[in-house]
């Protein structure tokens, strides 16, 4: 530990989770809708799930109204199967911010007639616009939805009828001119798969956001996932995409760190062995076993494997073996 930094209280981790409708034990056709939102998405932004103004706030640098609705809109690719459609990622799709701008463009009017209000911000993956008369739809995020048949992951109403209708209307309308468009011919002669449809969901207001005790006191986030940039500013703390141990041991704050990472188990050496050297006091694991949070105190006394053989050094719990105790 260098001299005169005081370790970092605590370091939280959180790993991302699976819905309910991937872990319940009988065919999800039993419920009557899927699941509300993925168990990190309602851990961080509370059960109102207002995805779509924390995004915003993270990808731009206009002020948000913390009492409009908001929507976000992503252009995707519906991979047609024999028998059903399913929504790819948009990390699987290149979309290139060029090709966003030109199909934002070609549709804008018709989102804005039935939209009712001007698009607030086009960004490459996620446009966003207040949610007009859409406010009341139920929907799901890419991320919880992507690999999936869509029929069961499309908006629906909730206590106004009409408008998941609605909203389809407009759909097929933005899938048609799409379809005979430029961008979708040059992405085609490129091998690339087409933009086909627009996904809605995050709808929400900021008022709505219930951030969780464990950002209090938190010095910075570190992690790529949008919302964490959206988070950071709304929680007027920093954000780093990406994390980096000497730095963040020899930095002068203090404060608790939250990392939610695409592949922790790659700073696990990093991070049991700063726990080690009480560079960090305690490490917080946040995950998610049949979609309810749980929360896991490790301190560097519970790094090692227990053994008889006192007389052998301890060896150190690997990623595997941490995550996998109950």
């Amino acid at each position: 530990m260098t001299a005169n930094l005081r370790p970092i209280p605590r370091f939280t981790l959180m790993l991302s989770g699976e819905d309910t409708a991937d872990l319940s034990t009988g065919p999800q056709h039993t419920q009557d809708a899927p699941p509300t939102g993925l168990p990190q998405e309602r851990f961080l932004l509370g059960e109102k799930l207002a995805i779509a103004p924390i995004w915003l706030l993270g990808q731009s640098d206009l002020p948000v109204d913390p009492h409009q609705v908001i929507a976000c809109l992503q252009p995707v690719h519906l991979h047609a199967t024999r028998d059903h459609l399913i929504l790819m990622a948009q990390s699987q799709i290149d979309l290139t911010a060029k090709e966003s701008t030109q199909l934002c463009n070609l549709v804008l009017p018709y989102i804005e007639e039935d939209f009712k209000h001007t698009l607030l911000f086009q960004g490459q993956h996620a446009w966003f616009i207040p949610a007009g008369p859409f406010a009341s739809l139920a929907t799901h995020s890419i991320d919880q939805a992507h690999g999936r048949n869509i029929d069961w992951w499309m908006p629906r109403d909730t206590h106004e009828e009409g408008i998941a209708k609605l909203w389809r209307k407009l759909q097929n309308e933005i899938q048609m001119l799409w379809h005979i468009d430029a961008v979708n011919e040059a992405r085609a002669q490129s091998g690339l798969p087409s933009i086909n449809s627009l996904w809605i969901s995050g709808i929400g207001k900021l008022q709505d956001v219930q951030t969780p005790d464990c950002l209090q006191n938190t010095s910075c986030l570190y992690g790529n996932h949008p919302l964490l940039k959206g988070l950071a500013k709304y929680l007027s703390i920093a954000h780093q995409a990406e994390i980096a141990f000497p730095e963040l041991i020899h930095a002068e704050h203090r404060g608790n760190i939250f990392a939610w990472l695409d592949k922790p188990q790659d700073i696990w050496q990093d991070l049991s062995q700063a726990l080690i050297n009480q560079a960090i006091s305690e490490l917080e694991i946040i995950d998610f076993p049949a979609g309810k949070a749980r929360h896991r105190l490790i301190t560097a006394r519970d790094l090692h494997r227990k053994s008889w053989a006192f007389w052998k050094k301890p060896e150190r719990l690997s990623w595997k073996e941490i995550i996998s105790e109950s």
